[in-house]
């Protein structure tokens, strides 16, 4: 059985990840982790992203099908909850700066 979606899940998590790190880059230089959860969240997704990278990369480098076809799934189900997260870092950014 080929992978059938390990490959864009590596390439795309490897995208996000950069746009995680960029944000919490940017909210240190501004000195406004003090007083914003967006960091702590933005941390997590990055761990899930990071996790879901290693999963896909395992299961394209893999030899057993069937270990092939649960770390694909593992990697895809933590990709959507962080594509889910980082809709919801995007929506209180959004919140946060039209508020000002």
């Amino acid at each position: 059985m080929a992978n059938k979606t390990s490959q864009h899940i590596l390439a795309t998590s490897a995208n996000l990840l950069g746009f995680c790190l960029f944000i919490l880059i940017s909210f240190h230089i501004n000195n406004k982790t003090e007083n914003s959860l967006i960091d702590e969240f933005t941390s997590v997704i990055a761990l899930l992203l990071t996790i879901s990278s290693i999963f896909s990369f395992v299961s394209i480098k893999t030899e057993n099908e069937d270990r092939e076809y649960k770390l694909e799934r593992m990697a895809d189900y933590l990709f959507i909850i962080s594509l889910i997260g980082i809709l919801g870092i995007i929506c209180f950014l959004l919140t946060t700066f039209v508020n000002k």
